[in-house]
């Protein structure tokens, strides 16, 4: 029978949030293409002291991705429609990365919206930069089904083939979910 030393528990412990945080900075800065569709709106930079809040509106109207990047410490970003000055107690919407925070705000979010930027407490002071974009991709109209159109209709039943482009992301995505889900129960067995 095996046993396993201390050392060997503390060196696997180790070697495992070693591998979490690759995944996670892997993640977090892995450079991102900006879909043709997206038209550059604003690029807002600012920096926040550790534990306060700046808020900043959006009045933009349409299908609005907030891009923030913390160029110096770690900045979270906070949305709402319901207040202007939205925390980590009162949001709809946020994005607590190590680096790059991503949030999709929906058309049907009520203008002007608030946007609230967290400086982590971790660091003295945060720097970020936000570009603001708008989705100029069509949306799909949820009342299209409830009139009828027999060619419409006969359209839809064709089989339509999906974007080959798309399956590596989805792969890619359950492979990362798969590989952290390993890495939870390892660290749960060991510790």
């Amino acid at each position: 029978m095996y046993s396993i030393s201390r050392e060997m528990v503390i060196h696997w412990k180790k070697g495992l949030l070693f591998a979490l945080c690759t995944l996670s900075y892997v993640e977090c800065f892995a450079p991102d293409e900006i879909p043709d569709e997206w038209m550059l709106l604003h690029v807002v930079q600012g920096q926040i002291g550790a534990g306060n809040y700046s808020y900043l509106r959006l009045n933009h109207e349409g299908r609005i991705i907030l891009e923030m990047k913390s160029l110096k410490g770690d900045a979270d970003i906070y949305v709402s429609a319901s207040s202007l000055n939205p925390n980590f107690d009162e949001y709809e919407l946020q994005s607590t990365t190590c680096g790059l925070d991503t949030v999709v705000v929906p058309d049907h979010f009520n203008r002007p919206v608030g946007i609230g930027i967290y400086g982590h407490p971790s660091y003295l002071e945060s720097e970020f930069e936000i570009k603001v974009y708008y989705d100029r991709t069509i949306q799909e109209d949820p009342f299209a089904d409830a009139s009828y159109d027999p060619e419409l209709l006969e359209a839809s039943r064709k089989p339509q083939k999906q974007a080959p482009q798309d399956a590596p992301q989805e792969e890619e995505s359950m492979l990362r979910t798969i590989l952290i889900g390993i890495l939870k129960i390892v660290l749960e067995i060991l510790f």
